[in-house]
């Protein structure tokens, strides 16, 4: 038996991140995952600016550039009836979004946390977890192998997944549940020209275009839950027909080579997950996971990672200390998560466009400077319910109205 300070299930985003950040705060921590180093998994690849930020933050933004995964500074977004061309706004010194492979991107977490010297086994079974007087203590696991292990800690946290073994076990609280809204597939194509990223809407559709590594380009359609059942029957054909119907791209793709199989998954929930209780915690999609839509998952978990750590670091000897740094930690990650998750909820019911919403996009078009702010606002650096509040929107729609009105003024007089 082994006495660590942490042990973290689960070596993916979330995980790796916690291991890293813990390591480098000096603690003894054990990493384990059932799956091997490097492996791939389900993924919206995107890491938007506020993960960005702290990958740079961490050291790691520079072998996310040297890994082949492009940076995505420029963005077109189509929705049908008008096109918004774009760029990120800076963000904490950074100003593109990444979408790399999985397999790069666990990796290298990985890596880092292995050179701050966090003790990794993967091809780990975590069996049960190991209790004591109503509180965790530690796992009970076997390698691959079926060498059997029983390892403690003060802290077991889960970074296993949105179906996480841990949150089960401890019965962690669920709320603001919602039924999974939408279908998505995606695939890597090599020979597919872009110049910026591609996002599209269409009725009942949702299309997002972003280059990764190797120089492939990843192409996602989203749609209705509902419609899984008919689509299932021939889902490539069901997948190129919509990307025909978003101007070229079809055929772009078509004139591409499809490197990978379709990935295709209608399990995609929506839940928060109370995330601590008597010596466990849960990080990333294990403690709340929300629809890819918003391809918001990658820098939730790394966002999350870094308030657990610094909980964590403020009292992890001090049963109190520690409960009420878990218990802010639990009350800052939705109070900044909660309005995008809002947002994703509303953007995965497929209802066409609002009014004000077709009206703010036409106010939108030609408006560099607010065509930023938007983008950074599906980014998750302009805050959500500023950018969508009543007198944003009035004010970007009434000053394209008086900028039309100045032209036409000066088009008259000419």
């Amino acid at each position: 038996m082994t006495t660590h300070d942490v042990i973290v299930i689960g070596a993916r985003v979330g995980g790796a991140a916690t291991a890293l950040l813990l390591a480098r705060r000096g603690f003894r921590v054990l990493l384990v995952d059932r799956a091997a180093i490097g492996s791939d998994t389900l993924s919206t690849h995107q890491v938007q600016l506020p993960g960005v930020a702290l990958l740079k933050r961490w050291g790691l933004l520079d072998r996310i550039t040297a890994s082949g995964a492009a940076a995505t500074t420029h963005v077109r977004f189509d929705t049908g009836g008008v096109v918004l061309d774009g760029r990120y706004p800076r963000h904490d010194g950074v100003d593109a979004l990444y979408s790399p492979r999985r397999t790069v991107l666990d990796a290298l977490l990985v890596e880092a946390a292995q050179a701050a010297g966090v003790d990794v086994r993967d091809r780990f079974t975590v069996d049960d977890l190991v209790w004591t007087d109503g509180r965790v203590c530690g796992i009970r696991g076997s390698t691959r192998g079926g060498i059997a292990s029983t390892e403690t800690a003060r802290l077991v946290v889960g970074a296993d997944g949105k179906h996480s073994t841990v949150a089960a076990a401890v019965r962690a609280g669920r709320y603001r549940e919602r039924p999974a809204r939408s279908v998505a597939s995606y695939s890597y194509f090599a020979g597919v020209p872009m110049r910026a990223g591609e996002l599209y809407q269409r009725p009942d559709r949702a299309v997002a275009v972003f280059p990764t590594n190797d120089d492939l380009t990843m192409v996602y359609v989203a749609a209705p839950i509902a419609e899984f059942g008919a689509l299932r029957s021939d889902l490539e054909a069901a997948f190129l027909r919509t990307l025909d119907d978003c101007g070229d791209l079809g055929d772009r793709v078509r004139a591409g080579v499809r490197v990978e199989r379709l990935r295709t998954t209608p399990d995609l929930p929506n839940v928060f997950r109370v995330p601590y209780g008597p010596g466990w915690a849960l990080v990333g999609d294990a403690g709340l996971v929300m629809d890819p839509m918003t391809g918001q998952g990658i820098g939730n978990a790394l966002r999350d990672a870094a308030g657990l750590v610094d909980a964590v670091a403020s009292g992890l000897a001090d049963e109190r200390r520690l409960r009420a740094a878990l218990a802010r930690h639990h009350r800052d990650r939705d109070r900044a998560i909660g309005p995008m998750y809002d947002l994703t909820m509303r953007i995965s019911a497929f209802r066409a466009p609002s009014a004000p919403t077709r009206r703010l996009y036409a106010a939108l078009a030609g408006n560099p400077e607010e065509t930023s702010r938007f983008l950074g606002m599906l980014a998750g650096v302009v805050p959500v319910r500023e950018y969508l509040s009543i007198r944003n929107v009035l004010r970007i729609v009434l000053g394209s109205r008086h900028a039309s009105t100045r032209t036409a003024d000066v088009a008259g007089a000419r």
